[in-house]
Protein backbone atom coordinates (compact mmCIF):
# COMPACT_ATOMS: atom_id res chain seq x y z
CA UNK A 1 0.00 0.00 0.00
CA UNK A 2 0.82 3.65 -0.28
CA UNK A 3 0.36 4.60 3.35
CA UNK A 4 0.18 8.02 4.98
CA UNK A 5 0.91 8.09 8.72
CA UNK A 6 -0.02 11.31 10.49
CA UNK A 7 2.58 11.33 13.25
CA UNK A 8 4.99 8.44 12.89
CA UNK A 9 7.83 9.33 15.28
CA UNK A 10 6.27 8.79 18.71
CA UNK A 11 4.98 5.60 20.28
CA UNK A 12 2.05 4.16 18.33
CA UNK A 13 2.91 5.98 15.13
CA UNK A 14 6.46 4.68 15.28
CA UNK A 15 5.17 1.11 15.65
CA UNK A 16 2.82 1.57 12.70
CA UNK A 17 5.63 2.85 10.49
CA UNK A 18 7.97 0.02 11.50
CA UNK A 19 5.40 -2.70 10.85
CA UNK A 20 4.38 -1.07 7.57
CA UNK A 21 7.99 -1.00 6.40
CA UNK A 22 8.41 -4.71 7.21
CA UNK A 23 5.49 -5.32 4.83
CA UNK A 24 7.19 -3.27 2.11
CA UNK A 25 4.49 -0.59 2.12
CA UNK A 26 5.44 2.81 0.74
CA UNK A 27 5.17 5.07 3.79
CA UNK A 28 4.81 8.83 3.99
CA UNK A 29 4.80 10.54 7.39
CA UNK A 30 3.58 14.04 8.22
CA UNK A 31 4.54 15.61 11.53
CA UNK A 32 6.06 18.75 13.01
CA UNK A 33 9.61 17.50 12.49
CA UNK A 34 10.62 17.68 16.14
CA UNK A 35 12.19 14.21 15.99
CA UNK A 36 14.16 12.49 13.24
CA UNK A 37 11.91 10.64 10.78
CA UNK A 38 11.95 6.84 10.76
CA UNK A 39 14.26 5.31 8.14
CA UNK A 40 12.89 4.41 4.74
CA UNK A 41 9.96 6.84 4.65
CA UNK A 42 9.02 9.98 2.77
CA UNK A 43 9.07 12.64 5.49
CA UNK A 44 6.81 15.69 5.20
CA UNK A 45 6.72 18.52 7.73
CA UNK A 46 3.61 20.35 8.86
CA UNK A 47 1.99 21.64 12.02
CA UNK A 48 -1.66 20.58 11.88
CA UNK A 49 -2.65 23.36 14.26
CA UNK A 50 -1.33 26.05 11.87
CA UNK A 51 -3.37 27.53 8.99
CA UNK A 52 -1.03 26.07 6.36
CA UNK A 53 -0.08 22.97 8.31
CA UNK A 54 -1.34 20.54 5.65
CA UNK A 55 0.31 22.23 2.68
CA UNK A 56 2.89 19.45 2.35
CA UNK A 57 0.10 16.97 1.52
CA UNK A 58 -0.99 18.90 -1.58
CA UNK A 59 -1.24 16.68 -4.65
CA UNK A 60 -0.49 13.43 -2.86
CA UNK A 61 -2.66 10.32 -3.01
CA UNK A 62 -2.65 7.32 -0.71
CA UNK A 63 -4.36 3.97 -0.36
CA UNK A 64 -4.75 4.37 3.38
CA UNK A 65 -4.24 6.92 6.15
CA UNK A 66 -3.51 6.21 9.83
CA UNK A 67 -3.99 9.21 12.08
CA UNK A 68 -2.54 9.16 15.62
CA UNK A 69 -3.65 12.67 16.67
CA UNK A 70 -4.73 13.10 20.29
CA UNK A 71 -5.46 16.80 20.71
CA UNK A 72 -8.02 19.20 19.20
CA UNK A 73 -10.56 17.43 16.93
CA UNK A 74 -10.35 20.34 14.49
CA UNK A 75 -6.99 18.98 13.29
CA UNK A 76 -8.63 15.68 12.30
CA UNK A 77 -11.57 17.54 10.76
CA UNK A 78 -9.26 19.66 8.58
CA UNK A 79 -7.09 16.69 7.59
CA UNK A 80 -10.07 14.49 6.69
CA UNK A 81 -11.43 17.34 4.59
CA UNK A 82 -8.11 17.90 2.83
CA UNK A 83 -7.80 14.19 1.97
CA UNK A 84 -11.25 13.81 0.47
CA UNK A 85 -10.88 12.09 -2.90
CA UNK A 86 -7.16 11.48 -2.31
CA UNK A 87 -7.14 8.51 0.09
CA UNK A 88 -8.89 5.17 -0.02
CA UNK A 89 -9.32 4.51 3.72
CA UNK A 90 -8.96 6.52 6.93
CA UNK A 91 -8.06 5.04 10.33
CA UNK A 92 -8.22 7.16 13.43
CA UNK A 93 -6.39 5.82 16.50
CA UNK A 94 -8.89 6.57 19.23
CA UNK A 95 -9.33 5.37 22.80
CA UNK A 96 -11.71 3.33 24.93
CA UNK A 97 -11.89 6.48 27.05
CA UNK A 98 -14.67 7.69 24.72
CA UNK A 99 -17.16 5.43 26.55
CA UNK A 100 -19.15 6.86 29.43
CA UNK A 101 -18.74 3.69 31.51
CA UNK A 102 -20.96 2.78 34.43
CA UNK A 103 -22.32 -0.47 33.00
CA UNK A 104 -21.75 -3.78 34.76
CA UNK A 105 -21.51 -5.65 31.45
CA UNK A 106 -18.20 -5.75 29.51
CA UNK A 107 -18.03 -2.60 27.39
CA UNK A 108 -18.75 -3.22 23.69
CA UNK A 109 -18.37 -0.84 20.75
CA UNK A 110 -22.08 -0.06 21.04
CA UNK A 111 -21.80 1.31 24.59
CA UNK A 112 -22.74 4.97 25.19
CA UNK A 113 -20.03 7.51 24.41
CA UNK A 114 -19.33 11.01 25.72
CA UNK A 115 -20.83 14.07 24.08
CA UNK A 116 -18.34 15.77 21.79
CA UNK A 117 -17.95 17.96 18.72
CA UNK A 118 -15.69 17.65 15.67
CA UNK A 119 -15.27 21.42 15.84
CA UNK A 120 -13.79 21.46 19.36
CA UNK A 121 -10.56 23.36 19.87
CA UNK A 122 -9.33 20.74 22.33
CA UNK A 123 -10.03 22.62 25.55
CA UNK A 124 -12.32 19.82 26.70
CA UNK A 125 -11.09 16.61 28.33
CA UNK A 126 -9.20 13.74 26.74
CA UNK A 127 -12.31 11.60 26.20
CA UNK A 128 -14.17 14.45 24.53
CA UNK A 129 -11.18 15.22 22.31
CA UNK A 130 -10.91 11.61 21.15
CA UNK A 131 -14.64 11.31 20.52
CA UNK A 132 -14.71 14.65 18.69
CA UNK A 133 -11.89 13.44 16.46
CA UNK A 134 -13.82 10.24 15.73
CA UNK A 135 -16.78 12.33 14.60
CA UNK A 136 -14.48 14.52 12.52
CA UNK A 137 -13.09 11.53 10.63
CA UNK A 138 -16.53 10.02 10.05
CA UNK A 139 -18.22 13.25 9.00
CA UNK A 140 -15.56 14.94 6.90
CA UNK A 141 -13.76 12.09 5.12
CA UNK A 142 -15.57 10.81 2.03
CA UNK A 143 -14.46 7.18 2.24
CA UNK A 144 -14.41 4.26 4.68
CA UNK A 145 -13.35 5.12 8.24
CA UNK A 146 -12.11 2.81 10.98
CA UNK A 147 -11.95 3.86 14.63
CA UNK A 148 -9.30 1.92 16.57
CA UNK A 149 -10.34 2.37 20.20
CA UNK A 150 -7.18 1.31 21.96
CA UNK A 151 -6.98 0.52 25.66
CA UNK A 152 -3.85 0.66 27.81
CA UNK A 153 -0.89 0.64 25.38
CA UNK A 154 2.45 -0.84 26.43
CA UNK A 155 5.64 -1.97 24.73
CA UNK A 156 9.00 -0.65 23.51
CA UNK A 157 9.19 3.14 22.95
CA UNK A 158 6.40 3.82 25.46
CA UNK A 159 6.40 7.56 26.19
CA UNK A 160 3.89 7.56 29.07
CA UNK A 161 6.21 5.77 31.49
CA UNK A 162 3.95 3.10 32.99
CA UNK A 163 5.79 -0.12 32.21
CA UNK A 164 9.20 1.62 32.17
CA UNK A 165 8.62 2.85 35.73
CA UNK A 166 7.79 -0.63 36.95
CA UNK A 167 10.83 -2.13 35.25
CA UNK A 168 13.16 0.46 36.78
CA UNK A 169 11.59 -0.10 40.19
CA UNK A 170 11.98 -3.87 39.92
CA UNK A 171 15.56 -3.51 38.73
CA UNK A 172 16.34 -1.43 41.82
CA UNK A 173 15.44 -4.47 43.93
CA UNK A 174 14.64 -4.83 47.60
CA UNK A 175 11.21 -4.97 49.25
CA UNK A 176 8.78 -3.83 46.55
CA UNK A 177 5.15 -2.87 46.92
CA UNK A 178 3.17 -5.19 44.64
CA UNK A 179 -0.46 -4.05 44.41
CA UNK A 180 -2.84 -6.96 44.71
CA UNK A 181 -4.55 -9.14 44.25
CA UNK A 182 -1.83 -11.00 42.41
CA UNK A 183 -4.31 -12.56 39.96
CA UNK A 184 -5.99 -9.22 39.14
CA UNK A 185 -6.78 -9.44 35.41
CA UNK A 186 -5.24 -6.86 33.09
CA UNK A 187 -6.23 -5.76 29.61
CA UNK A 188 -3.69 -3.94 27.46
CA UNK A 189 -2.31 -3.89 23.92
CA UNK A 190 1.30 -4.00 22.82
CA UNK A 191 1.83 -1.08 20.43
CA UNK A 192 3.19 -3.51 17.83
CA UNK A 193 0.03 -5.65 17.99
CA UNK A 194 -2.07 -2.49 17.69
CA UNK A 195 -0.06 -1.48 14.62
CA UNK A 196 -0.51 -4.89 12.99
CA UNK A 197 -4.26 -4.81 13.58
CA UNK A 198 -4.62 -1.31 12.14
CA UNK A 199 -2.62 -2.20 9.03
CA UNK A 200 -4.54 -5.44 8.49
CA UNK A 201 -7.87 -3.70 9.02
CA UNK A 202 -7.00 -0.91 6.59
CA UNK A 203 -5.92 -3.40 3.93
CA UNK A 204 -9.17 -5.32 4.41
CA UNK A 205 -11.25 -2.13 4.26
CA UNK A 206 -12.83 -2.63 7.68
CA UNK A 207 -14.96 0.22 9.00
CA UNK A 208 -16.55 1.30 12.25
CA UNK A 209 -15.31 1.09 15.82
CA UNK A 210 -13.14 -1.66 17.29
CA UNK A 211 -11.97 -2.11 20.88
CA UNK A 212 -8.31 -2.88 20.21
CA UNK A 213 -6.91 -4.40 23.37
CA UNK A 214 -6.10 -7.88 24.65
CA UNK A 215 -8.83 -10.10 26.06
CA UNK A 216 -9.36 -9.46 29.76
CA UNK A 217 -7.04 -11.70 31.76
CA UNK A 218 -4.54 -12.12 28.92
CA UNK A 219 -2.17 -11.19 31.74
CA UNK A 220 -2.49 -10.50 35.45
CA UNK A 221 -0.75 -8.00 37.70
CA UNK A 222 1.30 -10.92 38.96
CA UNK A 223 2.36 -11.89 35.44
CA UNK A 224 3.62 -8.39 34.64
CA UNK A 225 5.54 -7.89 37.88
CA UNK A 226 6.96 -11.40 38.13
CA UNK A 227 8.13 -11.46 34.51
CA UNK A 228 9.43 -7.93 34.97
CA UNK A 229 11.37 -8.98 38.05
CA UNK A 230 12.83 -11.94 36.21
CA UNK A 231 14.03 -10.00 33.15
CA UNK A 232 15.51 -7.18 35.24
CA UNK A 233 17.64 -9.50 37.35
CA UNK A 234 15.34 -10.96 40.01
CA UNK A 235 16.40 -8.50 42.72
CA UNK A 236 12.95 -7.36 43.86
CA UNK A 237 11.17 -8.89 46.84
CA UNK A 238 7.55 -8.55 45.76
CA UNK A 239 5.35 -7.73 48.76
CA UNK A 240 1.78 -8.38 47.60
CA UNK A 241 -0.45 -5.90 49.37
CA UNK A 242 -4.23 -5.75 49.60
CA UNK A 243 -5.95 -2.91 47.74
CA UNK A 244 -7.59 -1.75 50.97
CA UNK A 245 -4.20 -1.11 52.60
CA UNK A 246 -2.92 0.76 49.54
CA UNK A 247 -5.96 3.00 49.35
CA UNK A 248 -5.93 3.61 53.11
CA UNK A 249 -2.34 4.88 52.75
CA UNK A 250 -3.57 7.48 50.22
CA UNK A 251 -1.60 6.00 47.33
CA UNK A 252 -3.20 6.90 44.01
CA UNK A 253 -3.98 4.00 41.65
CA UNK A 254 -2.90 4.33 38.00
CA UNK A 255 -0.69 7.37 38.65
CA UNK A 256 1.47 6.40 41.64
CA UNK A 257 1.10 2.70 40.86
CA UNK A 258 0.97 2.63 37.06
CA UNK A 259 -1.25 0.09 35.28
CA UNK A 260 -2.92 -0.94 38.56
CA UNK A 261 -6.52 -0.19 39.45
CA UNK A 262 -8.15 -1.83 42.50
CA UNK A 263 -11.09 -4.16 41.93
CA UNK A 264 -14.20 -2.07 41.37
CA UNK A 265 -15.92 0.01 38.67
CA UNK A 266 -12.77 1.68 37.32
CA UNK A 267 -10.94 -1.63 37.03
CA UNK A 268 -13.97 -3.25 35.40
CA UNK A 269 -14.14 -0.48 32.82
CA UNK A 270 -10.42 -0.42 32.01
CA UNK A 271 -9.56 -4.12 32.20
CA UNK A 272 -12.77 -6.01 31.39
CA UNK A 273 -13.85 -4.68 27.99
CA UNK A 274 -15.39 -6.77 25.21
CA UNK A 275 -12.93 -7.34 22.34
CA UNK A 276 -14.81 -10.01 20.42
CA UNK A 277 -15.25 -7.78 17.37
CA UNK A 278 -11.53 -7.10 17.04
CA UNK A 279 -10.65 -10.76 17.59
CA UNK A 280 -13.09 -11.77 14.85
CA UNK A 281 -11.41 -9.24 12.56
CA UNK A 282 -7.99 -10.80 13.16
CA UNK A 283 -6.52 -9.16 16.27
CA UNK A 284 -3.68 -11.21 17.74
CA UNK A 285 -1.74 -10.42 20.92
CA UNK A 286 1.74 -11.53 21.87
CA UNK A 287 2.64 -13.10 25.22
CA UNK A 288 3.16 -10.79 28.17
CA UNK A 289 6.78 -11.96 28.41
CA UNK A 290 7.53 -10.55 24.95
CA UNK A 291 6.10 -7.14 25.80
CA UNK A 292 7.89 -6.89 29.14
CA UNK A 293 11.24 -8.30 28.03
CA UNK A 294 11.36 -6.28 24.81
CA UNK A 295 10.56 -3.09 26.72
CA UNK A 296 13.44 -3.78 29.12
CA UNK A 297 15.79 -4.48 26.21
CA UNK A 298 14.80 -1.16 24.62
CA UNK A 299 15.26 0.75 27.89
CA UNK A 300 18.76 -0.63 28.30
CA UNK A 301 19.58 0.23 24.68
CA UNK A 302 18.81 3.91 25.31
CA UNK A 303 20.54 4.14 28.66
CA UNK A 304 17.43 3.64 30.76
CA UNK A 305 15.74 7.03 30.41
CA UNK A 306 12.45 6.64 28.56
CA UNK A 307 10.93 9.63 26.74
CA UNK A 308 8.09 11.42 28.53
CA UNK A 309 5.16 12.98 26.72
CA UNK A 310 4.71 16.55 27.99
CA UNK A 311 0.92 16.26 27.86
CA UNK A 312 0.78 13.28 30.24
CA UNK A 313 1.44 13.20 33.99
CA UNK A 314 4.67 11.70 35.30
CA UNK A 315 3.84 8.39 36.95
CA UNK A 316 5.41 6.45 39.80
CA UNK A 317 5.52 6.09 43.57
CA UNK A 318 7.93 8.05 45.74
CA UNK A 319 10.26 5.61 47.58
CA UNK A 320 9.46 7.17 50.94
CA UNK A 321 5.73 6.60 50.47
CA UNK A 322 6.38 3.03 49.42
CA UNK A 323 8.56 2.39 52.46
CA UNK A 324 6.00 3.94 54.80
CA UNK A 325 3.46 1.34 53.75
CA UNK A 326 5.83 -1.64 53.65
CA UNK A 327 7.56 -0.96 56.94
Amino acid sequence: MKLLVLGGTGFVGRAVVHEARTRAHHVTVLNRGHRPPPPGVTALTGDRTAPDGLAALAGGTWDAVIDTWSAAPTAVRDTATALRGRAGHYTYVSSRSVYTGGDDAPCTEDAPVVDASPHSDGTTGYAEAKRGAELAAEQFFDGPVLLGRAGLILGPHEDIGRLPWWLHRLAAGGPTLAPGPRDLPLQYIDARDLANFLLDAAAAGHTGAYNVVSPSGHASMGDVLEVGNEVTGGKADLRWTAPEAILAAGIEPWIELPIWLPPGPDHHFMHCGDVSRALAAGLTVRPVRDTVADTWTWLRSIGGQAPQRPDRPVVGLDPAREAALLF
